[in-house]
């Protein structure tokens, strides 16, 4: 059984050499039975992370593949590396690495093991741990909790970067998901649910990571109204989607 780990890349040349071989060097050292291989999906940057991604890929040539996407979006740069992939597992985790890679391995086991569908990591339920500002903090546990109202999933933590499927759920879903942003995160756990897929949330240690060039800037006003304006024109595509499910 084979694992294929998507890693969006956007920008992150200060650190993704360091970090492409810490996660190498985790999976390397995990003890379950399956092969893996790392995909990194450079979309829209304008820096040197394609040269840097490639330069590494040809130590680990058989481990470390590369796709070169101009338009920018995490959300296409996964559906196109998960579509292409002939994995039966598959991933997606920040290039940052900010999901600490000690939770790699319970991560994907359930998956695996065929106990759950789809894994989500979790800053927010018992047992995790978060270190980050407290506005983001307050915004993402916000966003959770008005998609949770408004969609009517159960998840604690919709937006955790890590995140694990088996291919045949993602073949159910694919054809409804349809952002290419961050708004992917959203779709991709509320059609889960809707596809009766297991979803499973898992507690991990995360930090943020980010590079020194890329800090955040969080837009409050203008990634609020985007935000409520995908959440309303999402749902209102539900009913829709319901009747799908039902059908099949």
């Amino acid at each position: 059984m084979r694992v294929d780990f998507c890693l969006p890349i956007r920008n992150e040349a200060e650190v993704i050499e360091n970090n492409l071989l810490q996660l190498i060097s985790c999976l390397n050292t995990i003890k379950l039975d399956f092969d893996w291989k790392i995909i990194g999906v450079i979309n829209g940057s304008s820096d040197d992370s394609a040269l840097i991604v490639e330069s590494v890929k040809n130590s680990f040539f058989d481990k470390l593949d590369l796709i070169n996407i101009e338009r920018p979006g995490k959300g296409g740069a996964i559906k196109l590396c998960w579509r292409r992939s002939d994995a039966e597992v598959l991933v997606f985790m920040d290039a940052d690495l900010a999901v600490s890679l000690e939770a790699v391995e319970r991560l994907v086991r359930p998956v695996l093991k065929k106990e759950a569908d789809l894994v989500i990591s979790s800053r927010f339920i018992s047992g995790a741990s978060a270190q980050r500002s407290l506005q983001r903090g307050i915004i993402s546990k916000s966003y959770a909790f008005l998609s949770r109202l408004m969609l009517n999933h159960k998840v604690q933590d919709i937006q955790c970067g890590f995140k694990v499927i088996s291919s045949a759920a993602f073949k159910k879903i694919e054809k409804f998901l349809v952002d290419d942003d961050w708004f992917f995160d959203t779709e991709l756990v509320v059609l889960a649910g809707i596809a009766k897929l297991k979803v499973l949330e898992i507690a991990v240690t995360w930090r943020e990571n980010r590079a020194s060039t890329k800090k955040s800037k969080i837009r409050i006003f203008s990634d609020s109204f985007q935000f409520i304006k995908k959440l309303v024109l999402f749902r209102f595509n539900l009913k829709m989607i319901k009747r799908y499910f039902r059908n099949v």
